[in-house]
């Protein structure tokens, strides 16, 4: 077996149904297998996908056990000579799971490749490439010296921002979303670190690659990463969660540094998280008083660029949740739908039956300027998919 593809998934089904679509047309020409581990999920996402992808091997649990134990339990259970990590909230390019493993292969000491993840409004995802959070590396950031001087090779080191984009890249940290690793490399290392329930246990992971001697490598292949559709980020929960994992690495592999080195980096992570925690409350007092910025309305508007046969189709869709929308080709300008008081945000929404995920990927790279979201339709289900919402 070539490549073991491990997906973790928690409350995300029409999400992971549109990743495994994209997986399925990534693996072809490979020896490969795909290994969904659902951790709990409360919105039937086994029973609603499993008979749609009989490939996929689906290992429902009791217990949401956390992104690291949950993707211990697969690689233990599957036999790829590569293993894949990659979040459920992504999309691939056809080329790109093969490009990785080829590149794995002429490259014999690269432990793991991370990718280009793209956000929702065609943006580089700037986790792509990260460098080790040291201590003066974490200080540079939580300062605000990174996002000032993003290129500057001691600055900018966090996000590694002195590096091409269009170019493979040596690099420090391999982002979990997409994580293709080298089983021997594993077996030599370890897996996962059970410690972090969720967010930091690839940190640790691309830490610990480096120290056994292998490299990481980031790679110009593209995907989509929705970010964050598997955790709500505006609750408290998510503020200790992510927080406490911080913690975890800094004692883990920091913990014999002086006080005084330690000790200003603990103050700064107390500081940063209590700082998200006032945030998080202050939205939701917002929220409750009915307060919007400015008093103006977001309105949201989506541009179809679909098969003819499913124009009407889209048109009772967006009829049915009282939403406007043009089509490409055969409507008029849109901006007359709003009046002076609306702010529009605009969704360019790809038919998957009419473009290939590459095709999608491409174009949402190449309108980075255009001042839209990308949204997807998928005529199959009968629904759309953007990064805040499902419509069917």
């Amino acid at each position: 077996m070539k490549l073991s593809v491990i997906i973790v998934s928690y409350n995300v089904r029409y999400y992971l149904d549109q990743c495994l679509r994209s997986v399925q047309q990534a693996v072809q020409g490979l020896e490969a297998e795909v290994i969904v581990v659902d951790n709990a999920s409360q919105d039937d996402s086994v029973r609603f996908l499993s008979a749609v992808f009989p490939w996929v091997t689906f290992i429902p649990v009791q217990e949401n056990l956390g992104f690291a134990k949950a993707n211990n339990m697969a690689i233990r259970k599957s036999k790829g000579e590569y293993v894949l990590l990659l979040n459920p909230d992504t999309l691939v390019g056809e080329e790109v799971l093969r490009d990785a493993v080829q590149f794995m292969e002429t490259h014999p000491r690269s432990g793991g490749v991370g990718v280009r993840m793209l956000r929702t409004d065609g943006e580089d995802a700037l986790e792509s490439r990260r460098g080790v959070p040291t201590p003066m590396t974490s200080f540079y950031k939580m300062v605000g010296l990174c996002a000032r001087y993003p290129s500057h090779r001691l600055f900018g080191k966090y996000y590694m921002g002195y590096l091409p984009w269009d170019k493979p890249s040596r690099i420090e940290i391999i982002s979990g979303a997409f994580c293709m690793l080298r089983r021997r490399a594993l077996d030599e290392i370890g897996l996962l670190d059970e410690d972090f329930f969720m967010y930091g246990e690839d940190i640790d992971l691309s830490f610990r690659l480096l120290q056994g001697g292998w490299e990481n490598w980031y790679l110009p292949l593209k995907i989509l990463h929705y970010k964050g559709e598997s955790t709500q980020k505006t609750n408290f929960r998510y503020v200790h969660v992510f927080y406490e994992a911080m913690f975890i690495f800094i004692r883990k592999h920091y913990g014999h540094l002086s006080f005084f080195l330690s000790f200003p980096i603990r103050i700064g992570i107390y500081m940063k998280a209590g700082l998200a925690l006032l945030s998080t409350m202050w939205k939701k007092v917002k929220i409750r008083l009915g307060m919007r910025s400015l008093n103006r309305t977001v309105r949201k508007h989506y541009l179809f660029d679909v098969d003819e046969d499913h124009r009407e189709e889209c048109r009772q869709l967006m009829e049915k949740h009282g939403l406007t929308a043009t089509f490409v080709g055969v409507d008029i300008e849109w901006e007359s739908f709003f009046h002076d008081d609306s702010e529009v945000l605009t969704y360019y929404v790809y038919d998957m039956a009419k473009f290939s995920f590459r095709e999608i990927l491409e174009h949402l790279s190449a309108s980075r300027e255009c001042d839209r979201q990308i949204a997807i339709y998928n005529p199959a289900r009968g629904l759309l998919i953007t990064d805040s919402e499902i419509l069917y």
